[in-house]
């Protein structure tokens, strides 16, 4: 299934009416009813730059709609720059100013979105409120942020309301300026993601396990927070700016992308190729791109050749390996990924991990590294391509499954059917979903709380056997497990094993049941009361012959206390 394409075979023609065809048999899903936060900015601006720069910038938004001015200048004036803002006796909006000095400047805070920016300086004593300082309100609307390679606060994806330019880009200063006036008013944004709680796998019993999102997360719009006892995840939807690596990078499921959900995408990209297929289309590529840079090639009059089908996206961080590799099941000869200007670094990064990831999984299931690739910016040659072989299969992919791990397992399952897998464990990316663990037969004693602690199927007690039982297919890598076992007998093992033994459950661990020495009901493993009776040896209350009640089960154990206290009523003050 790996075989080469003929060049002369190739009728671009007919391949450009058959993805005309897909077009207009079958649309993009769209969440038609996205759930919305609002904005609410009543255009009171913050100006942080030089003194010269940031005057230069008031005098150009003076009467042109903000509410008022607030200047941070970081310096002095440059020599031969006049420094004076304009008349501000007749200015339409008052005009506040406020030098800072560099070590003022280290400690500036910045938190918040368009309409509820918070700023503050963190001085020894107590932090200083500048909103409330300056402006006598709780926050700033919006800020223009002339200085940002000079201060401490950093964002790879700035907030909704946060512009950050250059003043000597002559170029890009009208153009921003004029976003920057526009944004006052009231404004809706989607609401991304949703957030199943019950299928994440960070926390439980106050242990941390997989941080994922939080990883890559260019908007720093996630975090983990602490209760009581478990920490869980949140995505501020005011700060998510629907990147979409985090849905990508969850490995259970627990957040979904919502324009469109996951399990749409996945089943209209078998849907398109299907219909390419009967419309006599031939070595189909998908190609993952924003409808941004999609945009930007029609405006240029640049068409790609007729085999290449966009997948668009909001950003391309909502596409993930699971995504190109069901491509490739649902017969994609290619799948490609259009990079564009100005992605955030996590972004890129998150990208390049993936594509590691898709390349390590399918060389170990016998398939060509290259159907999966980046396209570079402007990279028009290696956009429209023929791919490097004929598609695997032509046959539909059905993916009935709800949940994310299940459907990929089955994607998994349909390549390593197509391809010729190599029966080893072969090495992935750190921080990849994939591996097994190795239990310590020795220290184990079945006490169950790495059961009681994972967070998807792939560990299970053995129900009327005492008994671990693992699959792999399940297994996402969390290290919870670890983390909870007593005994520190789980090592986690990293890993992606291309064998049908990953999707067959198998015993870790097993041992005789102890039987209760007065009714004989199983109760617990040789081992955990052995342990337990090693830990509890020099505890008065079992001292003596009340030693035995650790070999009881609990029915028995109680009743064996009251007929102690019964013969001897005294008997619980000598402890």
């Amino acid at each position: 299934m790996n075989q080469r394409i003929q060049l002369a075979s190739v009728d671009d023609q007919r391949n450009a009416e058959a993805r005309e065809t897909v077009r207009r048999r079958i649309s993009w899903p769209a969440n038609l009813t996205p759930a919305n936060v609002t904005y609410h900015s009543r255009g009171h601006a913050l100006l942080i730059g030089t003194s010269a720069d940031v005057n230069a910038a008031a005098r150009a938004l003076q009467g042109r709609g903000l509410a008022s001015l607030t200047l941070l200048m970081t310096g002095p004036a440059a020599h031969g720059q006049d420094s004076e803002i304009a008349d501000t006796a007749v200015a339409s909006e008052p005009v506040v100013t406020q030098a800072l000095s560099s070590h003022q400047l280290a400690q500036l805070r910045i938190n918040g979105y368009l309409g509820a920016f918070r700023v503050q300086l963190d001085e020894e004593d107590a932090p200083l409120d500048l909103a409330r300082a300056l402006i006598e309100r709780d926050s700033f609307d919006l800020i223009l942020d002339l200085a940002s390679t000079t201060h401490t606060q950093r964002w790879e994806l700035p907030p909704p309301g946060y512009v950050v330019m250059q003043w000597q880009d002559v170029e890009q200063r009208s153009e921003i300026l004029d976003s920057f006036v526009g944004l006052v008013g009231e404004f809706d944004k989607p609401r991304y993601f949703q957030v199943n709680s019950d299928l994440c796998a960070h926390s439980t019993s106050g242990n941390i396990g997989c941080t994922r999102c939080l990883d890559v997360c260019p908007a720093d719009a996630i975090s983990s927070v602490k209760g009581r006892i478990e920490s869980r995840i949140e995505i501020d939807p005011y700060l998510c700016q629907g990147v979409g690596s985090c849905t990508s990078a969850c490995p259970t499921g627990a957040i979904e992308f919502r324009l469109p959900e996951t399990r749409r995408q996945q089943d209209t990209l078998s849907a398109w190729l299907a219909a390419y297929r009967e419309a006599g289309g031939q070595v189909p590529v998908l190609r993952f791109v924003t409808h941004e840079s999609q945009d930007a090639e029609r405006a240029a009059g640049v068409v790609p050749a007729g085999h290449v089908i966009d997948a668009p996206l909001e950003e391309l961080g909502a596409a993930g390996h699971d995504q190109w590799l069901t491509a490739l099941a649902a017969g994609a000869a290619e799948v490609r990924i259009q990079l564009h200007p100005g992605m955030p670094a996590r972004l890129s990064a998150f990208l390049t991990a993936q594509v590691a990831q898709a390349h390590a999984l399918l060389a170990a299931l016998g398939h060509d590294r290259a159907r999966v690739s980046l396209i570079e910016i402007a990279d028009g040659a290696a956009r429209d391509a023929l791919p490097v072989g004929t598609p695997l299969t032509d046959a539909p992919l059905n993916l009935p499954e709800p949940e994310k791990r299940a459907r990929l397992n089955r994607v998994l399952a349909r390549l390593a059917e197509l391809g010729n897998p190599d029966e080893q464990r072969a090495a992935v990316p750190a921080g990849a979903a994939y591996g097994a663990i190795q239990v310590d037969s020795d220290a184990c004693t079945l006490c169950h709380a790495c059961v009681s602690n994972c967070p998807t199927p792939a560990l299970k007690s053995g129900g009327k056997t005492p008994a671990l039982s693992f699959l792999e297919a399940d297994c996402v890598q969390c290290g919870l497990c670890e983390q909870a076992c007593p005994e520190d007998a789980i090592t986690l093992l990293p890993g992606f094993l291309a064998s049908s033994a990953r999707d067959t459950r198998h015993i870790c661990h097993e041992e005789a049941a102890f039987a209760c020495i007065n009714c004989g009901k199983p109760f617990a493993t040789v081992s955990t009361v052995a342990t337990i009776k090693e830990k509890l040896a020099n505890h008065p209350y079992f001292a003596g012959d009340a030693m035995i009640r650790l070999e009881m089960c609990e029915d028995c154990r109680v009743k064996d206390v009251w007929k102690t206290m019964i013969r001897d009523p005294d008997a619980q003050l000598k402890v």
